[in-house]
C-alpha cells in the first residue's frame, strides 16, 4: 500500500485541478486529493470503489454513516444519494484516494465467468479493508500513467484484472448484482442512465418503467429499493445538485441555475433546495461571488 499510496500522491501533486480531482487517461480512474478538511459534498454517485491511501472521510446516505480511512475500500454499488465529507486532511498529509467507476459490462463479462457466490446484503454503500491483490492490481494501472504509450494498449486488461479481483474479494457479493443482465439493479440503471440524461425534462413514470421493462408499479418499487428514492425525488436531486454546480462554480444566479435544471417556479426551486442543502440559494451565489473577489484581489505569485 505505500507503493501505491506514493504513485497516487505523485500523479495528484502533478495533475490535480482546483475541487482537487485529478483526471486520468484511463476511463473511469480518478485521483481524489484535499490538503484540507472539507465541506458537505452532495451527489447521487455511480456505482464505484474508492481505495483510501491517506487521510480520512465519511459517506451518508440516508440515516446510515459511514466513516473510513488509509487501508479501506468504500464500495457503492447502484446509484444511489450520497453526502460525503473528507474529514482529516493537512497539507502535510493530504487526503488521497483512487476511485474507479465500476464498468456494468465488464462485471456482467467477469460473472459469466466466475461462477455463483452467496447471496449478498442488499445495501448499495459498504465499507471493508482493501484487498492486497485489489492494491496490487490497482498500482500496475498507476504505472501505466507513467508510460502513456503503453496506456491504450494494456488499460483494458488491467481493467479488467481489477474488476476481477474486486469480485473475488471481500465486495464482490455485492458487486456481483451489477452483472445479473435481467436483474433489478441492471433494469432500474437503464432508467437512472435516461434520468441522468433528461433530467432538466418532464420524464413520466410511465417511460421510464418501460425502458426498465416493468410495469410502473413494479418500477416504482425496485426503483426505490435500489436507489433509496422515488424516480421523481432521484430526478429532483439531480436538478438541485446541478443547480447548485451552476451557481458556485459558474458564477449562475438562482433564477437562472432554476430554469436552467428544469424548474419552472423560482419560489418553487428556493424551497426545495433550502430543504435539501439547509440554506437558500442566495446563500451558495454569495459564497461564490465572494471566492470569485477574493482570487481577483489575490497577488499573482
Amino acid at each position: 500500500m505505500i507503493v501505491l499510496l506514493d504513485a497516487v500522491r505523485r500523479y495528484a501533486e502533478a495533475h490535480a485541478g482546483a475541487t482537487g480531482a485529478a483526471p486520468t487517461p484511463i476511463p473511469g480512474l480518478t485521483i481524489v486529493r484535499a490538503t484540507a478538511p472539507s465541506g458537505l459534498d452532495y451527489a447521487i454517485s455511480r456505482p464505484l470503489a474508492c481505495l483510501v491511501l491517506q487521510g480520512g472521510k465519511h459517506v451518508a446516505m440516508g440515516t446510515r454513516g459511514f466513516a473510513f480511512a488509509a487501508g479501506d475500500t468504500l464500495l457503492i454499488a447502484a446509484d444511489v444519494p450520497t453526502v460525503s465529507q473528507i474529514t482529516r486532511a493537512s497539507i502535510a498529509a493530504p487526503y488521497l484516494s483512487l476511485v474507479v467507476e465500476l464498468d456494468p459490462a465488464v462485471i456482467v463479462d467477469l460473472v459469466s465467468e466466475m461462477g455463483a457466490m452467496p447471496a449478498a446484503d442488499p445495501a448499495p454503500v459498504r465499507i471493508e479493508p482493501t484487498d492486497a491483490e485489489v492494491a496490487d492490481a490497482a498500482l500496475r494501472l498507476m504505472r501505466l500513467l507513467d508510460r502513456p504509450a503503453s496506456v491504450p494498449v494494456l488499460q483494458a486488461q488491467l481493467v479488467r484484472e481489477l474488476h476481477y479481483w474486486l469480485l473475488a474479494g471481500r465486495h464482490g457479493a455485492a458487486i456481483r448484482r451489477l452483472g445479473w443482465p435481467d436483474g433489478h439493479s441492471r433494469r432500474v440503471a437503464r432508467a437512472v442512465a435516461v434520468l441522468r440524461a433528461e433530467f432538466a425534462r418532464p420524464l413520466p413514470v410511465e417511460r421510464l418503467a418501460a425502458v426498465a421493462g416493468m410495469s410502473p408499479s413494479s418500477f416504482h418499487h425496485h426503483f426505490r429499493a435500489v436507489t433509496s428514492l422515488s424516480p421523481l425525488q432521484f430526478q429532483k436531486q439531480l436538478r438541485l445538485i446541478e443547480a447548485r454546480r451552476l451557481m458556485v462554480a459558474e458564477g449562475a444566479s438562482a433564477g437562472s441555475a432554476a430554469f436552467a435544471v428544469g424548474y419552472e417556479s423560482v419560489s418553487q426551486f428556493t424551497r426545495e433546495y433550502g430543504r435539501m442543502f439547509g440554506s437558500p440559494p442566495v446563500r451558495d451565489t454569495r459564497t461564490a461571488r465572494g471566492k470569485g473577489r477574493d482570487a481577483e484581489s489575490r497577488p499573482e505569485s
